[in-house]
Parts: C-alpha cells; sequence; structure tokens
C-alpha cells in the first residue's frame, strides 16, 4: 500500500494541472460573457439616452424653441444602477450577466478542486512556490468576488476582476509550471500556514480594489467629458456605480486588506527570527514588501486626514498594487535572496 503512494500523488498533481486549464478556460468563457452583458448594456444606454434627448427636444418644440435649438444634458448619460447598486427596470434581464455568474461559480468550484488536490498531492498546503501562490491567489479573488454577489449585484466588475483571475491562473499554468515537490527546509514551518495564507488574501483583496480604482478613474474620466459636452465613449459604465462610490468602496477593501497585510509583515519577522535568528535582515523581499506597507498606509492617510480624494487617492491605491506585482514577479525571478522559493 505504501509503495502506491508516490503513484497516488502523481495521479493527483496531474489531475490538478489538468482541472487549472480547465478552471482557466471557463473563467476565460465568463469573461467573454460579462463582456458581452457589457456591450449590451452599452447598446441599450445609448437606446435610452437617445429616447431622452428626443424627448427634450420635443418639450422645447413644444414650448416654442424650434427644432434647431441647443439641447442642454443636464445629466452624464441615463444610468442604468444607482450607487446602491439598484438597477433600473430596463436592465434586469440581462441574461449574459447571469450566464456569466452561473460559469463563475462553475469555474471557481473546479479551480477549488485543483487547489485541493495540489495541496493532498503534495502532502501540505498548496502555496510554496510562485504557482501555487498564484494559483490559490486567484482562486480566493475568484470566490470572494462570487460570495460577494450573492449578497450585493457588482456584476460590473465581472469582466474586470475574471479577467485578472484569468490572466493571474494563465500566468501561473504558462509563465510558471512548477512540478509537486517538497518544500525547502525553510518553509517547513507551521508559520507557511500562517504567514502565507493571510498574504495570499490580502493580495487577492487588493486586486479587487485595484479593478474598482481603475473603474474609478474611468467613471470619472467620462463624467467630465459629458460635463464638457463630448460624447460618451464609455457608455457600459452606465452599469457602474459614481467614481466617489467606486472609491468609497476600494478605500474600505483597502483597509481591511491593509491590516492583513501589517499582519504579514509582523508574522515574517517572526518566522524570520525563527528560521534566521534574525527579525529583519533587508532582504529584497522584506524590503518590498515593506514599501507595500508605506504606500498603502500613505494612501489610507492621505484620503482619510489629508483630503485626497478622487483620482488622486485612486493613482496612489493603483501604485501600491504594482507594488505588490513587482515583489510577487520580478522580485521573486530577478533577484536573489533568502525568499527565493519561485520553484523555477
Amino acid at each position: 500500500m505504501g509503495n502506491n503512494l508516490p503513484t497516488i500523488n502523481e495521479t493527483l498533481g496531474q489531475y490538478s494541472d489538468l482541472f487549472m486549464l480547465l478552471a482557466a478556460f471557463v473563467y476565460a468563457v465568463a469573461f467573454i460573457a460579462f463582456a458581452w452583458d457589457l456591450a449590451k448594456s452599452s447598446k441599450l444606454i445609448r437606446e435610452i439616452d437617445a429616447a431622452t434627448l428626443e424627448a427634450e427636444k420635443k418639450v422645447l418644440v413644444a414650448a416654442g424653441a424650434g427644432k434647431s435649438a441647443p439641447v442642454a444634458r443636464t445629466t452624464p448619460g441615463e444610468e442604468l444602477v444607482n450607487d446602491s447598486m439598484d438597477y433600473v427596470p430596463a436592465s434586469e434581464k440581462r441574461m449574459a450577466a447571469k450566464v456569466a455568474v452561473s460559469l463563475t461559480w462553475l469555474g471557481v468550484l473546479i479551480h477549488g478542486f485543483a487547489v485541493v488536490s495540489r495541496g493532498i498531492a503534495a502532502g501540505r498546503v498548496p502555496w510554496g512556490n510562485m504557482y501555487e501562490f498564484l494559483s490559490t491567489g486567484s482562486f480566493i479573488v475568484a470566490f470572494v468576488f462570487s460570495v460577494v454577489l450573492l449578497k450585493k449585484d457588482l456584476r460590473f466588475m465581472g469582466t474586470f476582476v475574471i479577467g485578472l483571475v484569468t490572466v493571474m491562473l494563465c500566468g501561473a499554468t504558462m509563465g510558471f509550471p512548477t512540478p509537486v515537490a517538497h518544500l525547502v527546509p525553510a518553509l517547513q514551518s507551521y508559520w507557511l500556514i500562517i504567514h502565507v495564507s493571510i498574504a495570499v488574501s490580502a493580495s487577492a483583496l487588493f486586486t479587487i480594489s485595484f479593478a474598482m480604482n481603475v473603474l474609478q478613474l474611468v467613471q470619472h474620466a467620462r463624467v467630465e467629458a459629458l460635463a464638457a459636452g463630448k460624447s460618451d465613449k464609455f457608455p457600459f459604465m452606465g452599469v457602474v456605480p459614481s467614481a466617489g462610490a467606486l472609491e468609497n468602496f476600494a478605500y474600505r477593501i483597502n483597509a481591511v486588506a491593509f491590516v492583513m497585510w501589517t499582519f504579514t509583515v509582523m508574522a515574517g519577522a517572526i518566522w524570520a527570527e525563527a528560521a534566521w535568528g534574525r527579525y529583519w535582515g533587508w532582504d529584497t523581499k522584506e524590503v518590498w514588501s515593506f514599501v507595500i506597507w508605506v504606500v498603502y498606509a500613505g494612501y489610507l492617510h492621505a484620503r482619510a486626514t489629508g483630503g485626497w480624494t478622487g483620482a488622486r487617492s485612486a493613482w496612489l491605491s493603483i501604485i501600491g498594487y504594482l507594488c505588490l506585482v513587482f515583489n510577487f514577479t520580478v522580485v521573486n525571478i530577478y533577484f536573489n535572496g533568502l525568499h527565493s522559493y519561485a520553484g523555477l
């Protein structure tokens, strides 16, 4: 029986890799469905806009202003959703969005099986290298997004969140393929479960807030263009809340993620003392983890006390996320140090 264990583990590892690819495919189809929903929403918004403008013209004509009188737009288009995620009746039949949500849940189930089977095959938690960190992190992003959808209609984020999940999972399977293997001695500690699990969860939340901040900038630019009398180049943003609402959502998520990242840095220091006999050694990974903490701390402080709102706060949050991506990719691949656990 014991002689069969390596074969069983190897088979589970192969199934895990296969299901990772299958999950990536399902997410890709869900991404297309979300994008199709936005495209249909854009068409609907244009139709509502045209009908609204025509009605305003008729009012002006009836008032004796004449057919050539300019029509003043007082609002940035006819929106299909308000800041409380309450959709107007005209947008309730969003079949493409419903299909996309169902596919997302299917992808989450397949993805979850792949992550769990990888852990069973390895005989440990599945986040010991870049492949496992990225595949587990993308799973948490998709899972958290799907659970939130049960309570709040955030389907407008589907294209962006599931798009990021697809890129992350494809990056893991194609860019950092790593066979199932034992951990290096420094990682063989219970701190791996504590430190890395919180880091993965914080990174997942930062990913979701990053998507919101990008949408915030697009919505802000759209409103400014419409206020200047320009045409609506992003009509699909009519199913997205206002820039202010997106900023508030992102701020709350970043606040929670920042607390988790703070714990990540502290737990890493404690683990470093146990593994190497010092709490802090200015290793490249440690430095960039601290840089991420500083950027997000500055973001939270500036927005809460310094009055940094709008596009400035969004850009500061985005810079923090880019630092996170740099820390995970460039630092792991190109910088040698005590944290070189890329598995490449």
